[in-house]
């Protein structure tokens, strides 16, 4: 049986994470798979089928490590001691090595391995992901050399592909194979668990707009505080917004939400292991963000057959063909 390893920094909630338990748990009839992460302990573990097998570099959550451990010291152990960890827990025991995501875990799953195929798969916007600032540009240096160590580059949008030629245009990463291949999805798991009780009732009597998003500035959370503010200005309070998610900027937006006075209709719930019921009730669906790779969630949503706003970025490319959907500016400044 062919051995399968795939890496990604921890099994938490997210778009790329849910992708691969589904990948994972549909694989194993046919394939030894197996889990790599660098953080253990991600809600999502627990979703793994049983023949999945999982190690992790560090045998505890992202959060349970000092802050500088875990962003300084293990990215850096990760760059400057990559050999030693993949020699320990990957080299010469898999026949297909897979970097499931943008990062520290490509760089490790870069070491060089003859008998292995080497994949990266590549979820954001590449352009976009690190910034503009002196980091970003250390990044792309570094990872110019850590993508022509691929054998095979794979995408979940063509823009995503687009802007990843742009910023890595050299002669040894033209010539590696690329290919787009859009989220697989579960579509009967997400529908199932969509049937879930939840103990938030929404208010029927006002509009209720849903989005399932990590707390970064990337989801521009922020950015839809004052837009929800400047509607109720302008239409007056006939409106909710129930964001399912956390993250670092989870007290910066709670500050946000009290000098806009809007505790009452702005919403962030936190992040569910089960999002579908909150989608299943909303009105709208909406992932606002400044920039995406693709946007699973939106494929979530059109299986509840939520209608779909969402800003013009690579998102655009999840909602092609689907009828009940709006496209906004990526900007709050055009008029309400």
């Amino acid at each position: 049986m062919k051995k399968i390893i795939f890496g990604i920094t921890g099994l938490t909630l997210g778009g790329a994470e849910r992708v691969l338990v589904d990948i994972a748990n549909n694989l194993c009839d046919k394939y030894d798979i197996t889990i790599f992460t660098i953080y253990a302990k991600g809600e999502l573990e627990k979703q793994l089928d049983s023949r999945v097998k999982l190690k992790s570099l560090y045998n505890v959550s992202y959060l349970e490590l000092p802050t500088i451990k875990r962003k300084i010291l293990a990215p850096l152990k990760i760059l400057v001691l990559k050999r030693y960890i993949y020699k320990k827990y990957i080299k010469k025991d898999y026949d297909v090595e897979i970097s499931f995501l943008e990062g520290p875990i490509t760089r490790l799953f870069s070491v060089k391995n003859k008998f292995a195929r080497k994949i990266t798969w590549i979820h954001n916007d590449i352009s976009k992901v690190f910034g503009k600032g002196f980091k970003s540009k250390l990044k792309r240096y570094i990872d110019k050399k850590i993508y022509s160590k691929y054998s095979e580059l794979i995408f979940v949008s063509k823009e995503n592909l687009n802007n990843f030629n742009e910023i890595y245009n050299t002669k040894k990463i033209r010539e590696i194979p690329k290919k787009v291949i859009y989220n697989y999805i579960d579509s009967k798991r997400v529908i199932e668990k969509s049937n879930e009780k939840v103990n938030i009732e929404f208010n029927k009597d006002k509009i209720n707009f849903v989005s399932v998003a990590r707390l970064v500035e990337q989801k521009a959370i922020d950015r839809l505080i004052k837009v929800h503010k400047k509607l109720i200005e302008k239409y007056g309070d006939n409106h909710n917004f129930w964001i399912i998610g956390d993250g670092p900027e989870k007290e910066d937006l709670v500050n946000l939400i009290k000098k806009y006075n809007v505790e009452k209709s702005f919403f962030l719930v936190g992040k569910k292991e089960n999002p579908y019921p909150y989608i299943k009730k909303a009105d709208y669906f909406c992932l606002l963000s400044k920039f995406e790779g693709y946007g699973m969630v939106l494929e979530e949503a059109k299986i509840l057959n939520k209608f779909i706003i969402i800003t013009d970025t690579a998102a655009r490319e999840a909602v092609d063909g689907y009828n009940n959907k709006i496209i906004l500016e990526n900007t709050e400044d055009r008029n309400l």
